[in-house]
């Protein structure tokens, strides 16, 4: 019987083909469901060196909100493309690293659900506790047949241990690292997301955030982006982000810069426009029109590359002196958490 046809997971192999010797492409977990076994493929392009930076992208975290492994599937492709002919791209992957896990949850993707193939929401399924108050969407151990299920508390499933591994691996070691995981289906705007997303508390790297943010905002003026703590808009028990981020903060944190980005596509605006979407499967969470997919696909080209170029030039924002750093933190605390500046 001929197998179902996972048109994301052959895109992702036809490039890893395309790519050949110029990367390095490792399984590093498979998971089975319904007698079938599905691959999780960790792609690293760049330098091998350990002490370079790296930036990462992930997605398919939540496999109803495809568009996020779509987008890194693009920019792969694109990738693939310059490393043919743009020397000034490949002198930069000689002082970097880029790594990609597109489809962190395959059998989520595959199925068109949020969950994987045992129910559980990947992001709410790290030992992470939130504080305050909270809702039913910030995570739940009733019962699998709900949503938001946070999976068994003794150990943390397959998919996310995976995550974990390769953020171990690739990111704690680098001076510099910065993990971009992709997301869709909050609100109208595109949001880029910063810890904490389980606590409303400043999280210790804001100083950094703060001026990634006013960076952003002094090159691309008019860019689309709402830039801002998780926490902002609403909280989580059992973020994957909190968890390793908190995990870096006890390792290296004086040493190193680890900086956690949440990429939230607001897909509403996809709904609003088209309102008969809402009865498709992936209408909420999916630019269904192929016009609008395509925008989609090119959108966020300016925010990688600009992410890039902070990675391999982060003097004018991860390495300030002490009374830039205070300023940034007080103005970061004025802005986002409105606490009056010192």
């Amino acid at each position: 019987m001929k197998q179902r046809p996972f048109p994301e997971l052959e895109q992702l192999e036809t490039i890893v083909a395309r790519l050949g010797s110029r990367a390095q492409c490792e399984v590093v977990e498979t998971v089975e469901h319904a007698g079938r076994r599905f691959p999780i493929h960790c792609l690293t392009i760049g330098s091998t060196a350990p002490d370079v930076p790296v930036l990462a992208y992930f997605g398919g975290v939540h496999g109803l909100e495809k568009i996020g492994s779509e987008v890194i599937l693009a920019y792969l492709h694109t990738l693939c493309e310059l490393l043919d002919w743009d020397e000034e791209l490949n002198q930069r992957l000689s002082k970097a690293r880029l790594v990609f896990m597109p489809l962190v949850n395959p059998v989520g993707v595959f199925r068109g659900t949020r969950c994987n193939g045992r129910g559980v929401d990947l992001m709410r399924n790290s030992p992470i506790e939130s504080d305050g108050n909270t809702r039913l969407y910030s995570g739940q151990r009733f019962s699998p047949k709900l949503p938001w299920y946070r999976g068994d508390e003794s150990k943390m499933e397959k998919e996310a241990q995976a995550l974990c591994r390769v953020v171990h691996r690739h990111l704690f070691d680098a001076p510099l690292a910065i993990a971009v995981d992709l997301h869709s289906g909050f609100g109208i705007h595109d949001r880029l997301w910063f810890p904490y997303a389980s606590r409303q508390t400043p999280f210790p790297d804001l100083a950094d955030a703060y001026a990634l943010k006013q960076l952003f905002d002094r090159c691309y003026p008019h860019h689309f982006y709402k830039i801002e703590p998780m926490s902002q808009e609403y909280v989580i028990s059992g973020d994957l982000w909190d968890y390793l981020y908190d995990d870096f903060t006890d390792r290296y944190r004086q040493r190193k810069l680890f900086l956690p980005l949440t990429l939230e596509m607001g897909s509403w605006l996809w709904l609003r426009k088209s309102p008969t979407h809402l009865f498709q499967r992936h209408g909420l969470f999916h630019p269904l029109l192929p016009h609008r997919q395509q925008r989609i696909l090119r959108r966020h080209l300016t925010l990688f590359d600009f992410l890039f170029r902070c990675l391999l030039y982060p003097n004018r924002w991860a390495k300030l002196d002490e009374s830039q750093r205070d300023l940034n933190q007080s103005q970061a605390l004025e802005l986002w958490y409105g606490q009056p500046p010192r």
